[in-house]
């Protein structure tokens, strides 16, 4: 029975552990693209754009002997606006109840202010915390990357540290060893083949705003949100409407294009990844709307899931 189901996974065997990882680290070093390839499936979306992941996503890891869920938060930065100060609370909010801190950093670029920043909120919390040197493919020097990474360990007290290339999978396997070993006894918090916890309502506006991120420039993709009005099944088809708000009329301009060509090329992409998500026909409609200043408006936030009530 589903009774007996959720009883089972709540008192699994004594070998059997899970627990939270928090993925934590400023923008653009590669905390989604290290999420994706520990789950071997494209879950959170990426893109070259800084700021990519404005929310707290749980992606969840599990195998026979355990289960991790991890916390990708959105890149801790100097905010601007009302956005930047709701996705800094979501990355730091995240370390609550964590069993554990994967630190992301990228070690092509020297220690900065924001990572010291980072490294002074980290000595508050008494849980493991991972030193993770991503993007090491693109060092040729291994004496950099040694310095770079003692520059941080000079700083902040960390557990332990790895090297790693999140696109490469260059060492996924040994930091998932590393974080296992870590990991507390515990119950099986989600089903076995559950990879993410957000509704595909969610995934379907994430993977829409991503061809925004890719296909647009400039200030464009930063003012950016998408609001799924219509997500409707019947007959094996699934019909969306959404919505892409930006800030200026401007903007509304270059995300319809020319004759609407690049509203119909972001369409067109978005469709084909959602046609993967769902398994069936998608029909996608996409309208562009202006809602001048939203990512200074709190109430525009918490309507667009940006921040708690």
């Amino acid at each position: 029975s589903a009774a007996s189901d959720v009883y089972k996974r709540q008192m699994p065997n004594k070998q059997f552990k899970s627990g939270f990882v928090c993925i934590i680290g400023r923008p653009n070093v590669g905390k989604s693209t290290l999420l994706n390839q520990i789950l071997k499936q494209k879950v959170v979306i990426v893109s070259p754009k800084a700021q990519t992941t404005r929310n707290k996503i749980q992606g969840i890891y599990t195998t026979d002997e355990e289960q991790i869920i991890f916390i990708d938060t959105p890149g801790i930065h100097k905010a601007k606006n009302e956005l930047g100060i709701a996705m800094n609370e979501f990355a730091f909010s995240s370390l609550s109840g964590a069993d554990l801190i994967v630190y992301v950093i990228d070690d092509t670029t020297p220690i900065g202010s924001g990572d010291e920043f980072i490294i002074e909120a980290l000595q508050k919390v008494k849980i493991p915390i991972f030193l993770v040197a991503n993007k090491v493919d693109l060092v040729d020097d291994t004496n950099k990357i040694v310095e770079n990474i003692n520059s941080y360990k000079m700083k902040g007290n960390f557990t332990s540290g790895i090297t790693i290339s999140a696109t490469n999978h260059f060492n996924i396997d040994q930091l998932l060893d590393m974080i296992k070993e870590k990991l507390p006894v515990g119950p099986m918090y989600y089903p076995k083949d559950q990879l993410l916890d957000q509704p595909e309502r969610f995934v379907v506006l994430e993977m829409i705003r991503e061809k925004v991120l890719l296909n647009t420039k400039d200030e464009v993709p930063h003012s950016v949100a998408i609001t799924i009005e219509r997500f409707k099944e019947r007959n094996h088809l699934v019909e969306i409407m959404a919505t892409i708000i930006v800030e200026r009329d401007s903007q509304k301009k270059i995300i319809i294009g020319k004759d609407g060509s690049m509203i119909k090329k972001i369409g067109t992409q978005a469709r084909r990844d959602i046609v993967k998500l769902l398994g069936c026909k998608v029909h996608l409609e996409l309208f562009v709307k202006v809602e001048k200043d939203w990512r200074n408006k709190r109430y525009q936030l918490k309507e667009f899931g940006y921040m708690n009530d």
